[in-house]
């Protein structure tokens, strides 16, 4: 009986071990961003900076429920792969997309957009920018309430 309760607590164990693996985030938080680009709490990690030899950029951001990014435009354009959460994603004068762990967004160059938070989600992407001399965010307008309520 010893042997089959050790062994029972030995699985137990492992289970607890790959779930708690499983819900980690894949690459830390980070830093709260401080620029005034944003509304709600927003934590900002480097992941990659462009240099000569890799001219990419790729960060993790990660965002408080209703947290979102004011209007900006990426000149070379982005993709976004959501890793966690639900959050918002619109383009100048079309409609908000819903978007969830696994969507993976592209920014078109020279299009005004904005994505953020869901209201009751944190959310969470890696941003990958290539040609980063060309590619130097154009912030906007902050996102208006009604805009960013028009998803619900």
């Amino acid at each position: 009986m010893k042997k089959v309760l050790l062994i029972t607590c030995a699985l137990f164990t492992g289970l607890i071990t790959r779930v708690a693996a499983q819900t980690s985030p894949i690459f830390p938080k980070g830093e709260i961003a401080t620029v005034n680009n944003h509304t709600g709490t927003v934590w900002l990690t480097e992941l990659n900076k462009a240099d000569s030899t890799i001219d990419i950029n790729v960060a993790n951001a990660t965002f408080a429920p209703g947290a979102k990014l004011d209007w900006h435009i990426h000149p070379a354009g982005q993709i976004l792969m959501i890793t966690e959460g639900t959050g918002y994603y619109q383009e100048k004068d079309k409609p908000i997309q819903v978007v969830h762990k696994g969507d993976v967004i592209k920014c078109a160059p020279g299009v005004a957009h904005w994505h953020g938070a869901a209201p009751n989600s944190s959310f969470t992407y890696i941003a990958v920018s290539t040609n980063s001399a060309k590619n130097k965010t154009v912030w906007l307008q902050r996102v208006t309430e009604a805009e960013y309520n028009s998803a619900h």
